[in-house]
């Protein structure tokens, strides 16, 4: 897959040649234009723009929340909510020795969820993935939901006051990723999502903190 840079809407992308022309682009006398600003994806049937508003780019250093795609002979591939695909490395994901013969799938499997770090992005956009932060981790069952990327911080809240609200008044594990996808485990989960989208549509609400916690009530999502 060939990935370039941003482009302006009305900008070249390629010439059609014969391929598609998927979300985010069209064409004209066999060349495609962006429609919107975004990172134009140039692959062997297609070609699109995706638009940059709301899209996730990874950082190294991005504590995420991936789900396994597909499983390859030295890893996986894994969805990040981003136009970029993801790989996590047999070296970054398992400490012990792994034969070259073992059916790696033992360790993770097709729709596993994982807590893992942005390891590296290169200039191509390759994104590589890592286990080896403390607070990575495999999750098993729960519930995923995604929010815009870019909302993710009013989630957490400053030094965390937000999603410590709604972890104390659930009584539910929450693991939000930088990348807009949030992993949600425990009884009062609906209460959880609920808040978790509330904050997602009124982000820049006056008093908003207020408005979560009389929504969740008292300890554990009861009401006092």
């Amino acid at each position: 897959m060939e990935v370039r840079d941003i482009v302006l809407p009305g900008e070249l992308v390629a010439e059609k040649e014969g391929k598609r022309v998927g979300r985010g682009a069209y064409f004209e006398d066999e060349k495609v234009y962006a429609k919107v600003l975004g990172i134009p994806l140039v692959t062997e049937n297609q070609i699109s723009v995706i638009p940059l508003s709301g899209v996730y780019l990874p950082s190294v250093g991005d504590n995420i929340v991936g789900i396994i795609s597909e499983t390859q002979v030295s890893g996986w591939t894994v969805d990040i909510n981003s136009p970029y695909i993801a790989f996590l490395p047999l070296s970054e994901a398992v400490s012990e020795f792994v034969d070259t013969r073992t059916d790696i799938s033992r360790y993770y499997d097709t729709g596993d969820v994982a807590f893992c770090t942005v390891s590296k992005v290169t200039k191509t956009k390759d994104v590589r993935l890592s286990m080896r932060s403390p607070s990575s981790r495999k999750l098993y069952g729960g519930t995923i939901i995604k929010i815009m990327p870019t909302k993710v911080p009013r989630v957490i809240g400053k030094a965390g006051s937000m999603i410590n609200l709604i972890k104390t008044k659930t009584g539910c594990q929450v693991y939000v990723g930088q990348n807009g996808i949030i992993w949600i485990k425990g009884t009062d989960k609906d209460k959880a999502i609920e808040a978790i989208l509330t904050i997602e549509k009124e982000s820049h609400a006056i008093g908003l903190t207020e408005k979560i916690e009389k929504m969740l009530g008292g300890e554990n999502g009861k009401d006092q």
